[in-house]
């Protein structure tokens, strides 16, 4: 072979090389990070996002590139392993994941030196993995997200209050069959109650996880109110209220469904949203284990 078409040959191979070389480095720069995500749910929400919010990164690297998304009520120790099992490597979870409300690791005496919490961190940190949290903004986007999920996996949709959306007329039944229809639809296996049994109920109140005395007898002073299903109401608070109703027989009820029961189906709605945005990259819906026994 002549040099001059040798030379040609090889000079047109590195081109090529460095052609390939390049369009590899530029696939892989467009790669979706975990903060891109965010920006997609930022902006399509719905409601102005806030500065003062717990929906922020809580582990990992923002600018990771998203190999999958795993969407779940709380990110525990169970949900990472599934979730980095299966190839997701950002995590979109509704409640913390360190232990307290805003995901501080200095909560706990030996702060992350604890050994359960330092185990998390070392397994999140092992897989790569990108905790975000998604709560205040879920609950604000219209309708509340949590409360439309729920709505939709009790089928309670054409018995919810045209002007509020956690009120429901519901058939008129008795507080024992209303609640073993939320247990055998929510699949809640440590479900208590306080109510007479045979109380008729047809107004329903749905306050969903941990809201608080205030807004759950809030709920509970309107007179027209049966029962008030709910989430994780303190015992020595709410509890007691409608322990004292039901024995001045004030016709009240509460049903405490547990907290990952009572928000649950709304990060699964939140899931078939998510994927409206992003289509990169797979998401999945891991749900968070119910971790009480069954009674």
């Amino acid at each position: 072979m002549p040099v001059k078409k040798r030379v040609f040959r090889m000079a047109g191979a590195v081109a090529i090389g460095i052609l390939l070389s390049c369009t590899s480095g530029s696939a892989q720069e467009k790669r979706l990070t975990a903060r891109e995500v965010v920006a997609r749910i930022q902006q399509r929400v719905g409601v102005p996002w806030q500065t003062e919010t717990v929906d922020t990164f809580k582990a990992g690297d923002p600018d990771t590139p998203v190999t999958g998304i795993a969407v779940t009520m709380m990110a525990t120790m169970d949900v990472l392993e599934r979730a980095s099992a299966a190839g997701d490597n950002l995590i979109i979870t509704h409640e913390p994941t360190f232990y307290n409300h805003l995901d501080k690791l200095d909560q706990l005496d030996e702060k992350e030196n604890d050994p359960v919490l330092a185990a998390k961190l070392a397994f999140i940190a092992k897989h790569n993995l990108v905790v975000w949290r998604f709560h205040d903004h879920w609950h604000r986007h219209k309708p509340d997200g949590i409360v439309a999920g729920m709505v939709h996996a009790l089928s309670w949709n054409r018995y919810q209050d045209a002007k509020n959306e956690y009120l429901f007329n519901i058939p008129e039944t008795t507080m024992e069959k209303l609640a073993a229809d939320l247990k055998a639809k929510l699949s809640t296996h440590a479900m208590r109650v306080v109510a007479d049994p045979q109380q008729k109920v047809k107004r329903v109140a749905l306050v969903p996880g941990a809201s608080g005395f205030a807004a759950e007898t809030r709920a509970l002073e309107m007179p027209d109110v049966d029962v008030l299903v709910t989430g994780e109401p303190r015992e020595w608070e709410t509890v007691e209220y409608v322990a004292d109703a039901v024995t001045q027989k004030k016709g009240k009820g509460l049903i405490i469904l547990g907290h990952i029961p009572s928000e649950q189906a709304g990060m699964e709605d939140c899931t078939r949203w998510l994927k409206t945005l992003v289509n990169e990259v797979p998401i999945e819906f891991v749900a968070t284990a119910d971790p009480f026994w069954k009674n």
